[in-house]
């Protein structure tokens, strides 16, 4: 079970290494984990996905809630949420293999942001699966490096 949960915090030192910290003695893993300022300089949000039992879900959920720097805890539900994720990635081509590269960009709603003479780096967003889906497709060019933000997610309506 993917437990998705849409964190506030206070915007201070040390609170993400608490978070973190706090899965760490717990064994629970963490699948992703982006964090950013909000409208407020001093609230961050963060985008935390674990994947694991629902019991564990359900434990993360209220070990969350009895932080002091914790603001608000919400768990999104899949269905109901919209999740995003952005990758970039350098990918070698030839003379032979340029063309459908680009028609494989083109295809995936991917941009070609950078073109040396032996390697294209592609920007995509979309939701995490399609992302990894498109990093599947681009194995058999020869993938040299990849950037990705994590899972951002927020509820629907």
């Amino acid at each position: 079970m993917k437990g998705i949960f849409s964190v506030l915090v206070e915007n201070k030192d040390g609170v993400l290494s608490q978070i973190a910290g706090l899965f760490a003695r717990r064994g629970y893993n963490i699948d992703s984990l982006a964090v950013g300022e909000t409208d407020k300089h001093d609230v961050s949000s963060m985008t935390i996905v674990s994947t694991a039992d629902a019991r564990t879900i359900d434990q993360i959920e209220k070990h969350l809630n009895k932080k002091l720097d914790i603001i608000k805890v919400r768990r999104l539900d899949e269905a109901k949420s919209v999740s995003l994720e952005m990758m970039l990635i350098k990918v070698s081509y030839t003379a032979q293999t340029r063309s459908s590269l680009i028609e494989l960009c083109s295809v995936m709603g991917a941009k070609i942001m950078h073109i040396s003479a032996k390697s294209i780096m592609i920007e995509i967003h979309n939701t995490p699966d399609v992302v990894g889906e498109f990093l599947e497709l681009l194995k058999s060019f020869g993938i040299l490096e990849v950037q990705r933000t994590g899972t951002i997610s927020m509820a629907k309506g």
